[in-house]
């Protein structure tokens, strides 16, 4: 079983001014003659990690990783004004411009796959390639399936848990996002803290012996709350099956769509119907695989993606 690249510290590291009031941090590292590729984390509101750098041969990539809107180092922490898949991409925009790349690849995960597909989209001439893990594709379907009526189901007992905090409403989304933006404090506390534990279970659901680590603070549980349910109270500023209706404005990339078959959080029909919208894809089910990049069998299959595709491109 392979291991990732070796730990290693960035070699620069800047806020930049984006206007609206944010600050987009950034960090990058690896060779800077390298492939760039930048990191896309979920969520929405996850941040990165220094980890993240470890999924590319710090020889042969410029790997970039970027906290978006609201999230990680970005400033206003959990902030949601002017914050859309829309000024996203904007953001990304601007680093890319800002660090004098001209093409890079895009390697996201969950969120950080949608958000992937709408920049490739939406600047099909500055992609490279494509690595997208766990796929989400903010379907209303895929929605559902997470917030309310699916993977429920195969958890029960976590789910029971879950209402017993927030009721069962008619329309669940809508009430966890008014809850948290409410003006009851304790209301929406518990809220975030109900969610951040049901969540993490659906996340986690493939993996074994998952011990606790210890409460959250409630700044950060508050933050990454308030951001998931801002996108999806707002169908994640798209309109309904998008991604998979504007595949055609995809640039002819490599593409190496990852996917575990144990996937709770973003399930393997996702990957399958992505696929079947990209010609000359590359899909990798895996088997007893879940959703987190850190299992692993999706370690190593990440791993194997970056190396290959550093086969395929030339840093642009």
């Amino acid at each position: 079983m392979r291991s990732v690249y070796p730990a290693s510290n960035a070699n620069r590291a800047e806020s930049l001014d984006v206007g609206d009031g944010h600050e987009i941090y950034f960090e990058e590292g690896g060779n800077p003659n390298g492939i760039p590729v930048v990191f896309l984390h979920g969520g929405p509101g996850a941040g990165c990690k220094p980890s993240h750098r470890q999924f590319f041969a710090p020889e042969r990539y410029r790997s970039v990783l970027v906290d978006q809107r609201g999230a990680g180092r970005s400033k206003p922490y959990g902030g949601t004004q002017a914050n859309s898949t829309q000024h996203l991409t904007a953001d990304l925009e601007r680093i890319r411009e800002h660090l004098g790349i001209d093409k890079w690849v895009l390697f996201g995960g969950s969120w950080g796959a949608a958000l992937a597909l709408y920049y490739a989209q939406t600047f099909p001439q500055k992609v490279l390639g494509m690595i997208l893990r766990g796929s989400f594709l903010a379907r209303r379907r895929d929605v559902d399936w997470f917030f309310s009526e699916g993977a429920n189901r195969l958890l029960p007992r976590g789910w029971d848990t879950f209402k017993k905090v927030v009721g069962e409403p008619q329309d669940m989304v809508s009430h966890l996002h008014d809850t948290v933006f409410g003006d009851d404090d304790d209301a929406a506390e518990a809220v975030a803290r109900a969610w951040a534990q049901w969540s993490g279970e659906v996340v986690c659901y493939a993996i074994d012996n998952v011990g606790g680590q210890g409460e959250e603070a409630l700044s950060s549980v508050m933050a990454k709350a308030r951001l998931e349910f801002h996108y999806a109270k707002n169908a994640y500023f798209m309109r309904e099956n998008q991604l998979l209706e504007d595949a055609h404005k995809l640039p002819n990339v490599p593409t190496i769509i990852v996917h575990g078959q144990r996937d709770l959080t973003c399930t393997p029909d996702a990957a399958w119907a992505l696929h079947q919208a990209i010609s000359g894809s590359t899909l990798r089910i895996l088997r007893t695989a879940g959703h987190l990049s850190s299992e692993s069998l999706m370690t190593e299959a990440l791993l194997d993606a970056a190396d290959e595709m550093a086969e395929c491109v030339t840093p642009g």
